[in-house]
């Protein structure tokens, strides 16, 4: 609608005016909304599910004043000396270099022993093989030479370059392209990206008996967490489905992100216990029990407070998840006893959260969620195991075997 000059206003009809008081309070509706979401703070990986990928970097205001180097009082760290080094380097003394005289056959004083770790000179080297062919003159049959192991494969790389090509690929995630330049530069071996390609399928198929058996170990596991995430496969959007146990990680690439996948890959196993987030697909699992992943709500709440800063049912909530976290980590030093006492404590607690009454959509929303999954959210203080739900979690990177994907 095409606003008037202030002047013309009054030549305005009744009509005319309520239809341009209609305009402005829808427009001001729409301006007010935009503004609000405006001034929300910006989601991040501290606040929501977002990757810390996707995180915005904030500007350092002056000049960074850490100092580098080890920190006050470090204690210096000397690498000790190699008793069998691979080159020894004399240097002998011949004249006295203040006068010239001649030290030839004087006794050393001392000596001063310095050791320097090096790299050899690499160079790649080229292996030919020549199998003999031989036919037998009594049945005349074609007889060939054996090759060793490790050289019986059709490619043109070895075990080891392949070894190191797949590690720079897959544990340091180096792109095709700057393989290539890696490879060319540091060891002088000239591999194009399909020559990779090939490097890289010939693994896959060598570890998947390996991925198999891990396989096997995750999905007939007492407990297992799971998530998914997006990820490009061919210009297309699939999910990495990630199922963690305590015997090892199984990664998934599939196309979909429904339920029958978590099917596909368990089979006819059920666990006693599922860690997940609230999507549907995932709790759908075969499974026993289930536990809410705790990680993901206080994300949640934290969002919470950030738009509603000193929101007390958000504190609250935060510090009880976090208390009955702290209380799960404490098993071993509890008794049975104590340990109920304070879980039924924390259960009563929350029921007394999820019964007050609140005021904003985001706050409601987040309690309704609560409120649907309560008896998901403290599954592991009662759980039986002695590592517990929790266990899943509390695993550093590294220490869990990676399955298929």
């Amino acid at each position: 609608m095409t606003l008037p000059i202030v002047d013309e206003i009054e030549q305005l009809s009744h009509l005319e005016l309520v239809a341009l008081v209609k305009a402005l309070i829808i427009e001001n509706q729409q301006l007010r909304a935009e503004l609000e979401n405006l001034r929300k703070p910006p989601a991040s990986s501290g606040n929501s599910s977002l990757p810390p990928s996707r995180d915005q970097k904030r500007n350092i205001k002056g000049k960074r004043r850490k100092k580098h180097g080890p920190r006050f009082g470090h204690q210096r760290a000397i690498r000790p000396l190699v008793d069998d080094p691979d080159q020894v380097i004399e240097a002998t003394v011949q004249r006295c270099e203040h006068c010239q005289t001649g030290l030839e056959g004087v006794a050393s004083e001392k000596i001063l022993r310095h050791q320097i770790t090096e790299l050899p000179p690499i160079k790649p080297i080229v292996i030919e093989t020549r199998q003999h062919q031989v036919i037998c003159p009594e049945c005349h049959g074609v007889n060939r030479g054996v090759l060793p192991e490790e050289l019986k494969r059709k490619g043109d790389f070895g075990p080891r370059l392949g070894a190191v090509a797949i590690y720079l690929r897959h544990q340091q995630h180096i792109s095709y392209q700057r393989l290539r330049q890696v490879m060319e530069e540091i060891f002088g071996v000239s591999l194009s990206e399909g020559g990779i390609d090939g490097l890289m399928r010939e693994a896959a198929v060598a570890a998947q008996a390996v991925a198999e058996e891990i396989k096997k170990q995750v999905v007939t596991s007492d407990i297992i967490g799971s998530d998914e995430t997006s990820v490009r496969v061919k210009g297309r959007n699939w999910w990495e489905w990630v199922l963690v146990s305590a015997s090892g990680v199984l990664h998934a690439i599939r196309s979909s992100r429904s339920a029958a996948v978590i099917e596909e890959l368990m089979g006819n196993n059920r666990v006693s216990c599922w860690v997940s987030d609230c999507f549907s697909a995932q709790l759908k699992a075969p499974a026993e029990n289930f536990q809410l992943c705790l990680a993901h709500q206080l994300r949640d709440l934290e969002r919470l407070i950030e738009l509603c800063p000193g929101f007390g049912w958000a504190l609250q909530m935060q510090k009880l998840f976090r208390s009955a976290i702290h209380l799960r980590n404490r098993f071993e030093s509890l008794t049975i006893d104590g340990l109920v006492k304070q879980a039924m404590r924390m259960e009563k607690r929350l029921d007394q959260l999820l019964g007050e009454q609140l005021i904003g959509k985001d706050a409601i929303r987040l309690q309704r969620r609560f409120i649907k999954h309560r008896n998901r959210l403290f599954t592991f203080l009662h759980y039986p195991d002695p590592l517990g739900v929790e266990a899943e979690f509390a695993r550093k990177p590294g220490e869990a075997r990676t399955g298929q994907r």
